[in-house]
């Protein structure tokens, strides 16, 4: 009798414990991606050293909504692999591309089974002798991990999604903003994405509608601050509010790459057939109807025309985007046209001139010289036009060294070396110049300056707080404003705004079959 009521009690433990067991099964998600925006018209390349990667625990770092301390941590159990990002540049080598995504795949083969992976890309990687390298990545990921594993892919809204990318993804957004001040904020939704199905059991999207749209427009006259862009994308949030859908989005894609995928995309994901496709389509349609109505963010000019307003403006500082070599959007960064203009002007011969901070040129050389010769002296030598030199050789440089700064984690080096009332920032490495304190770090200020000329396009937050007036000069470069000189030969046409005559296209939306349902 004993043994028997000992058997029916553990018998009633079990029972009562399986369940509660069972509910604390936390789903196993690994982390993985690579993000760079790459240029085909640069003659630059991008190799292994061009990536910062993060590596295990270190990728949650990256992402505050991951951190010990958040909610998400705790939702899952998390096997990140390797995270790797650079600054934007030109194609990258395929061994580079091999050796990132090998070692990708070999973490990722360590942890097996997976119940998810947040895919973290920006879009718009080239490879060499590669079309499509984020498609090529994800199947690659996919068989390692499996058809059924729920994957959640995150991208910068500037980059393209090819079929075979939609095909074996199961949930995906991108941003919403241009400049992107909800990058995080997109990469949360999409782990909370991935989170919410596993945890209810959903799992993947009964649909994915995918719709093409054939138009190729830079970020400059895209950004979200201002209609259209402004009005377009404040359709997207509300349509994920609807009964039936996950996510929906809208990819302006990268115009600075010649490749099939390149051109616009929206994809909506759910569980209801009709407001999914009636969703994408209400967005594709929106999109093509203002296709017209994209202009630049900001005035446009000749660098000469820019030049001449600054100089003559009472306003200062006075910004001057140098677009064409603008290394946040996949310019070289070396180029030296601008800068050479700039010198050549008598304005800016004596020190009494305008105050004038470009930022800037990478000069390793130059660098080394400055160096050597010490803060206050007189250094001359030749900076820029290493790798980009169609537009203008080396420039010539010959003043006084102003400052000079170790251990930035781009430049690795800065210089600053004044020519007359020409502040010049020279770098060991191209680095990108978005914040005050670039300057101020090295001495400078700005915002007291007459005239500040910055390799970028649109200008981000803090730049766009601290100008004066702008103007976005139309210079030569791997990122040329001007896409009609660049010479496509692959992009699908017709193509908005380069066929601008174009009729009217197809834009029923395409279901895409799950990755488990693939032949």
């Amino acid at each position: 009798m004993r043994n028997l009521i000992a058997h029916l009690c553990l018998i009633s433990v079990l029972i009562s414990c399986s369940p509660k067991e069972e509910s604390q099964s936390l789903p196993r998600i690994a982390i993985a991606g690579l993000a760079i925006e790459s240029s085909t018209f640069s003659p630059a390349t991008s190799d292994v050293a061009a990536f910062r990667t993060r590596v295990g625990t270190d990728i949650f770092n990256y992402y505050p909504f991951l951190d010990s301390t958040s909610e998400n941590r705790g939702r899952a159990d998390w096997f990140p692999t390797l995270r790797g990002h650079a600054i934007p540049g030109g194609i990258v080598t395929r061994e580079a591309y091999e050796e990132l995504v090998g070692k990708t795949l070999d973490m990722l083969k360590e942890n097996l089974p997976y119940d998810g992976l947040f895919f973290d890309i920006h879009g718009a990687m080239s490879v060499v002798g590669l079309d499509d390298p984020e498609g090529d990545f994800i199947i690659r990921v996919r068989d390692v991990v499996g058809p059924k594993t729920l994957i959640s892919t995150s991208m910068d809204l500037h980059g393209n999604v090819s079929w075979r990318l939609a095909e074996n993804t199961d949930l995906i957004t991108c941003y919403r903003m241009a400049p992107h001040e909800d990058a995080l904020e997109s990469k949360q939704r999409a782990v909370e994405n991935l989170l919410d199905r596993l945890e209810s059991g959903k799992g993947k999207p009964a649909y994915k509608a995918w719709i093409p749209v054939p138009i190729l427009l830079p970020g400059e006259k895209t950004s979200t601050r201002i209609d259209p862009g402004k009005s377009l994308y404040a359709k997207v949030d509300p349509i994920t509010k609807k009964e039936g859908v996950i996510d929906a989005a809208i990819w302006i894609g990268y115009a600075w790459a010649d490749e099939p995928r390149n051109h616009a995309v929206v994809m909506v994901t759910g569980d209801d057939e009709k407001t999914v496709t009636e969703s994408a389509e209400e967005l594709a349609k929106s999109f093509w109807d203002v296709r017209n109505e994209f202009e630049f963010v900001a005035p446009v000019a000749s660098l000469k025309e820019s030049l001449d307003m600054a100089i003559a403006s009472e306003k200062k500082p006075f910004l001057i985007s140098d677009m064409g070599d603008n290394p946040t959007a996949g310019g070289a960064g070396d180029v030296t046209w601008t800068l050479t203009e700039i010198l050549k002007r008598p304005e800016f011969k004596s020190e009494n001139g305008p105050t004038l901070i470009y930022a800037s040129i990478p000069g390793p050389e130059f660098v080394e010289k400055a160096i050597a010769a010490g803060v206050g002296a007189k250094v001359e030598g030749t900076a820029g036009a290493a790798i980009d030199d169609r537009f203008a050789p080396p420039v010539t440089l010959k003043g006084t060294v102003e400052a000079i700064k170790e251990g930035d984690g781009a430049a690795e080096v800065e210089v600053v070396v004044r020519a007359g009332s020409v502040h010049v920032i020279v770098t060991k490495k191209r680095k990108p110049y978005h914040n005050e304190s670039d300057f101020t770090n090295l001495g400078l200020n700005p915002r007291e300056a007459d005239i500040v000329v910055v390799k970028i396009g649109y200008l981000v937050p803090e730049l766009y707080d601290m100008r004066a007036d702008w103007i976005m000069a139309l210079t030569p470069g791997g990122v040329d404003q001007d896409l009609e000189r660049l010479g496509y030969k692959r992009i699908n046409r017709p193509m908005f705004p380069l066929d601008k005559d174009m009729e009217n296209p197809d834009l029923s939306a395409k279901l895409v079959p799950a990755a488990d349902k693939l032949e």
